[in-house]
């Protein structure tokens, strides 16, 4: 089980640098649309490329934070329904979740995104609109996307049978489910107010 968390850790701290990078891309993003903004209204200068950018942009920020949110805990849940359970609770339905749905739903979507991206990759798809951009780098995202997502989904189920198995404290995954409960979050505010 040691090998295993070890596993979880690698895992973790992959996504977790991936998704802070990632997240740069929103800002990436609101600039793009303020300086398309800026240009079709003040000078009448517009492009498809600027407009499917941002939505590259988009799709890049969701597909690869989404194993970040995950990690953090932050994704959404059904608290109203499960707030009033112990953690152990809260570790087999987690279990059972990934095992049930998430794992089986990220190997799904893997099947079908694989060939899909490779066919643009080989056939160097273009938009279809005029001026906009290639294609293939937005369809590469979604296998890469939910690669990641399921790389998570197995860290989050080693870390919840550890859990259950007494190996790890489950703090970790108790903190999550709220916005600013991250621990990235919870590290700031505790440096801001003096709070350890």
């Amino acid at each position: 089980m040691h090998g295993l968390l070890s596993f979880s850790r690698a895992i973790d701290a992959l996504n977790e640098k991936i998704g802070k990078a990632a997240a740069w891309l929103i800002l990436v993003a609101v600039l793009v649309s303020t300086i398309n903004a800026l240009f079709r209204y003040g000078f009448s200068i517009s492009s498809n490329a600027w407009l499917e950018l941002q939505w590259y942009l988009f799709a890049g920020t969701f597909l690869l934070c989404a194993p970040w949110t995950l990690k953090c805990n932050e994704h959404i849940r059904i608290d109203v329904v499960t707030g009033r359970f112990s953690p152990r609770v809260h570790a087999w339905i987690d279990i059972i979740g990934g095992l049930v749905f998430l794992i089986p739903m990220c190997i799904v979507i893997l099947w079908s995104a694989v060939p899909f991206a490779w066919d643009s990759i080989t056939s160097g798809e273009n938009s279809s609109n005029a001026g906009g951009l290639i294609v293939w780098p937005s369809k590469l995202l979604i296998p890469i996307g939910f690669f990641l997502l399921l790389l998570q989904g197995v860290s989050e189920v080693i870390k919840r049978v550890a859990f259950l198995k007494g190996l790890i404290d489950g703090k970790a995954f108790e903190k999550g489910g709220g916005h600013g409960a991250t621990p990235d979050a919870v590290e700031v505010a505790e440096a801001t107010t003096g709070n350890k």
